[in-house]
């Protein structure tokens, strides 16, 4: 029974698709905190079962009879460890020998402040004993989807991450690579850093955007606080606009810019390029 946490979000969804293309709907679980929300799932004849990480006692129940869980970290940052560890604690309790995690690159050495919620969740798991396997996920191309659109109506790309490479991937891709493990073998006690083939700079997205848009579009190179006001001028939440200047300064580090090939390999197809990120953005 495999049993996948957040899978009505985003890259949950993903997961889910993947997994009924390899195993039967009726060993493929869905921990949800709203079930409502996973009605289509349970149509596909997915289990569904309620499992809210800030609601420990449901989470037992929800990951009882489990043989492999993946544990999609949680959104709200600043409150992932203990969410996490509730997690962590009631798959052991229930019997689960095997637990996937979604964490972030090189999460024991990142100088990107999400890492430190990864490393936490990371030191968490191999304390347990449990057999694990980390997929340390690159930045996901979606998230520069409302830059892109940004950048096609005002000619210019926006950031503070210099010429820093992004060895992004698409949420797909990821999906793909947490199926091949919760449905293969050899991956016990394994770290995979997944990121895209090519790393890119903000540079180069401005080059796809104007290929794609037939405008010119440059990358205007800012400092942290003019990055944090226009993010928060564009509308991002005064938190979030802090998370993203960080990140585009430890993208300046180097941070995001390892592309060692994990991810190629476990799915088995070249990763998607940041071009067609962009090509769906402007269609759509």
């Amino acid at each position: 029974m495999i049993i996948v946490t957040g899978a009505t979000g985003q890259l949950g969804r993903l997961v889910i698709d993947g997994l009924l293309e390899k195993v039967p709907a009726d060993q493929v679980v869905a921990a949800v905190r709203s079930p409502e929300k996973a009605a289509d799932l349970a149509a596909r004849g997915v289990q569904v079962r309620e499992a809210d990480y800030d609601r420990p006692e449901t989470l037992r129940p929800a990951f009882e009879g489990g043989t492999r869980l993946l544990l999609i970290s949680g959104s709200e940052v600043g409150r992932r460890v203990p969410q996490h560890a509730a997690a962590i604690q009631a798959a052991q309790g229930a019997g689960i020998p095997h637990v996937v995690y979604t964490s972030a690159p090189h999460a024991d050495t990142s100088v990107l402040g999400l890492a430190a919620e990864h490393k936490a969740t990371e030191e968490i798991i191999r304390e347990t004993g449990l057999t694990y396997t980390l997929l340390r996920n690159n930045w996901y191309s979606e998230m520069y989807v409302p830059a892109i659109v940004h950048a096609a109506e005002t000619g210019a790309v926006i950031g503070g991450a210099g010429d820093g490479r992004i060895g992004s991937a698409t949420r797909a891709d990821y999906a793909a690579a947490a199926v091949a493990v919760l449905t293969g073998t050899g991956h016990d006690n394994r770290i995979y850093e997944l990121a895209g083939d090519v790393a890119w700079t903000l540079g180069d997205l401005a080059g796809e955007i104007s290929r794609a848009s037939g405008k010119e579009i440059v990358y205007r190179n800012v400092s942290g606080e003019e990055h944090r006001a226009a993010l928060v001028a564009g509308g991002v939440p005064d938190a979030f606009a802090d998370v993203l200047v960080d990140v585009d300064r430890g993208i300046a580090a180097g941070a995001l810019a390892d592309t060692p090939g994990d991810l190629k390999a476990l799915i088995g197809r070249p990763t998607t390029p940041i071009a067609d990120t962009v090509a769906a953005a402007l269609a759509g």
